[in-house]
């Protein structure tokens, strides 16, 4: 098994290289992702600008657990609805180097249902 240091260098150097690839403009941000072993962390970004245009986390909304498929899928409805209040609709996804599975795709699939394209 990884250490968990090494895991998140690894980690780190796929991120950088999706990084190259994707960028947040005006017409369509970035929505990032970061998780820890207890919350999940998004942010929609705007890269043009550099400016962050909503958030939403586990521990800002107070839910009583973060580290769970559930929390990543009512973070991934909440920030959508923020999202489509700041009129924004369609985001580029950054999965932050983490695989496409488990908590980051409930948190993407519950945008998605809830009107984010990406």
């Amino acid at each position: 098994m990884i250490p968990q240091r090494d895991r998140n260098l690894i980690r780190q150097r796929v991120h950088t290289r999706i990084r190259e690839k994707v960028h947040g403009t005006t017409e369509r941000p970035r929505l990032n992702v970061y998780r820890s072993l207890n919350h999940i962390y998004v942010q929609v970004i705007d890269d043009a600008k550099g400016e962050t245009i909503v958030s939403a986390s586990t521990v800002a909304s107070k839910l009583k657990t973060g580290g769970n498929v559930a929390a990543a899928k009512e973070i991934g409805r909440l920030v959508a609805e923020r999202a489509k209040e700041k009129g924004v609709r369609k985001v580029v996804f950054d999965r932050g180097g983490y695989l496409y599975h488990g908590r980051i795709k409930a948190l993407a699939d519950a945008a998605r249902e809830a009107g984010l394209e990406f």
